[in-house]
């Protein structure tokens, strides 16, 4: 079982003068202590179930490409981006650019996007779910397409591309790895077993059920279940003093045992790096052993 941290908050004690010095603090830190992936949430605002809208957010592939130049070994994406935000095409040649970049750590986490209200407030396209899936839908084929290498045209019913160049390629081969994020059974996880190389499920009760909806839509399809890594996303909060790690390996015992391999999550007071430090010392080891 891989751990992934999951930074999701801005606002630290230094203020915006100092968050490039605090970023590299924690990638750095993350990387040390053997996260294996490490993620941005793509929002333009604060979600409300961390904090304000106004509290400090960074753009999520300005980020992501600052990390790139700070580490060396952890692998990166946003957790997830919000497919509406940007044209496909231009997508596909950020994540790309990442890779490369990154010598090959790049992943692309995609979804269908929720947060109407940020959308609304900065003038991002937010139109009604259905076409918001249609739209994953295409993004997807054209981003698998640009990364094939082939510059055909694409003509879909919301994008129409006359040349998918990409040049350079990713260096992942074959790609760079895609998760798509979000836990809906008729869209979403159909999705995942057509396009995907991993989901991510929310930490919960049922998990296990989401992950029988996903192997029958990949019977559906005629994809190898055993293909997609299986990502969950919760809490990681050790403790003041480390006394919440017991319980949170327990949790992770219970997922590995289900079949989920990549364990991601928010870590509390992460800018003052202890908890990463409790992590890396005792719960990241035992994951390894699951």
């Amino acid at each position: 079982m891989e751990i992934g941290l999951h930074v999701s908050d801005f606002t630290w004690s230094g203020g915006p003068q100092t968050i490039a010095q605090d970023l590299t603090r924690v990638a750095v830190a993350a990387e040390d202590a053997g996260f294996a992936k490490l993620s941005v949430m793509d929002h333009v605002w604060q979600i409300g179930m961390i904090g304000p809208p106004e509290h400090d957010m960074l753009e999520a592939y300005t980020t992501l490409g600052y990390l790139a130049a700070r580490t060396t070994r952890i692998e990166l994406l946003a957790w997830v981006t919000a497919v509406v935000y940007r044209e496909p095409g231009l997508l596909a040649k950020l994540v790309t650019t990442l890779d490369v970049l990154s010598e090959g750590r790049a992943w692309l986490g995609i979804g269908a996007a929720w947060n109407e209200p940020e959308a609304r407030g900065l003038g991002l396209p937010f139109p009604p779910t259905a076409e918001r899936f249609e739209r994953l839908e295409e993004a997807l084929e054209i981003i698998l397409q640009m990364w094939s290498g082939k510059d055909a045209p694409y003509s879909g019913r919301h994008y129409q591309l006359e040349r998918t160049l990409n040049v350079p390629a990713p260096l992942r081969r074959p790609h760079p790895p895609i998760l798509i994020g979000g836990s809906g059974e008729k869209k979403t996880l159909r999705l995942v077993a057509r396009y995907a190389q991993a989901c991510n499920l929310f930490a919960g009760p049922d998990v296990e059920h989401k992950l029988d909806v996903l192997r029958a839509h990949c019977q559906d399809v005629g994809r190898d279940y055993d293909e997609i890594e299986k990502t969950v996303i919760g809490p990681l909060d050790p403790g003041p003093g480390g006394e919440k790690i017991d319980a949170l390996l327990a949790e992770i015992q219970r997922l590995a045992g289900l079949g989920v391999t990549h364990y991601h999550g928010s870590v509390p007071d992460v800018d003052t790096l202890r908890p990463l430090e409790l992590l890396g010392e005792r719960l990241i080891p035992a994951a390894a052993g699951l």
